[in-house]
């Protein structure tokens, strides 16, 4: 099956060079990798465009939008039938794309996740806590969304690979929406086409710059549980409108 990687990018030329190289070795002539660059001010671009690969499709935003923002516009640039997303800052391990497109391709699923090893930078007051998803939970829908709802369980879109038919219900993303990584997730477990592996398939960086480890005020997370319920209606009246397909 054709695959097409959709990254993000900002101001990523410690890393950027590091994950290409081990996403492009296990592409074939076929596959695309979407980068959509957030105004970079710093070497990014020049290090994608020295790859000199006509499988990457490089667009650079005028302003910055956010990682979101360029998420959603890199999925909706791709073109084929298994589509993978993936941070500037890790290290996708050797076998990913060949396990990740065998088990969707063996299953119902639209949405596959799997889980990470972690690289952490030495920087004594970084401490994290990270929690996967389990292959015995996939069809836990219910209980998935709750988990979701108070932060018990862990979906990263570096860790996905999305079936190109789901684009209909994911896109576009809401401009509310602050995580698309869980906007995903949650779509995937409402219309019960939910994928875990146990397996790890990449390896992530963590650093002080990671936006999933900066801490939030509390108004923030109480903004978050509207987010939540805002999606879940959304979600579910795409769903309503696609019953034929996802239901």
């Amino acid at each position: 099956m054709s695959v097409s990687v959709c990254m993000a990018t900002f101001n990523g030329s410690n890393y950027i060079e590091k994950q290409l190289a081990s996403i492009i070795i296990q592409l074939q002539d076929t596959d695309e990798i979407i980068i959509v660059d957030d105004a970079s001010t710093d070497s990014t671009i020049e290090i994608i465009k020295s790859f000199n690969d006509n499988r990457i499709k490089s667009y650079i935003n005028a302003v910055n939008h956010g990682h979101v923002y360029s998420f959603s516009l890199a999925l909706s640039l791709s073109s084929n039938e298994i589509i993978f997303m993936s941070d500037q800052d890790d290290i996708w391990l050797p076998y990913r794309v060949n396990i990740m497109c065998s088990a969707l391709n063996k299953s119902q699923a639209m949405v596959l996740s799997s889980n990470s090893e972690f690289l952490v930078d030495s920087k004594p007051s970084l401490v994290c806590l990270f929690e996967g998803v389990l292959e015995s939970t996939s069809s836990s829908n219910i209980s998935n969304i709750a988990s979701i709802f108070l932060g018990h369980i862990r979906y990263y879109g570096c860790a996905m690979a999305i079936k190109r038919e789901f684009l209909k219900i994911i896109l576009p993303i809401p401009d509310y929406v602050e995580s698309h990584d869980l906007w995903i997730a949650i779509a995937a477990n409402l219309a019960k086409r939910n994928l875990h592996i146990d397996k790890n398939t990449l390896i992530r960086r963590v650093h002080l710059n990671n936006a999933s480890i900066l801490s939030r005020p509390f108004s923030k997370k109480i903004w978050s549980r509207v987010i939540f319920f805002l999606s879940l209606i959304n979600i579910e009246y795409r769903l309503f409108r696609n019953k034929n397909s996802f239901k």
